[in-house]
């Protein structure tokens, strides 16, 4: 589990591929400062999203600070909440998913965590991109 102080931010896409193309552009964006995870696709490797995973992304980019996600679908952001849901009571109130596109919502939520803003700054900053 990481030590970091910075937000954590979770890509969930129904595409592996998508979801680690949007983790690589923050990566270089933003650098290793922020916990990171990326996941996409069912457990049989095709379009989707899986809970369990998505569980395992959490924990991977598990923050102190917090842990904003971005979905790309739909069903991304229904199995996101089934999976915060299924985590420790303690973590669950640090745990948000942020109404953005999932690129731009990555990279945004990415630089303000960087920053060490706390987590509703970075979902708000994610979700700014929403607003017009």
């Amino acid at each position: 589990m990481s030590e970091q102080k910075n937000v954590g931010i979770v890509i969930v896409s129904h595409s592996a591929k998508v979801a680690e193309g949007a983790a690589d552009m923050v990566r270089q964006m933003v650098g290793d400062s922020v916990p990171l995870a990326a996941v996409g696709g069912n457990a049989d490797g095709g379009l989707g999203t899986d809970v369990g995973a998505i569980m395992g992304a959490i924990d991977k980019a598990w923050s102190e600070s917090g842990v904003a996600i971005l979905v790309d679908l739909g069903g991304a952001e229904t199995n996101s909440e089934m999976a915060i849901e299924m985590m420790p009571e303690t973590r669950r109130d640090r745990i948000v998913i942020c109404n953005a596109p999932l690129v731009e919502g990555a990279v945004m939520a990415a630089t303000e965590a960087s920053g060490g803003s706390p987590l509703d700054a970075v979902r708000a900053t994610a979700e700014e991109l929403m607003g017009g």
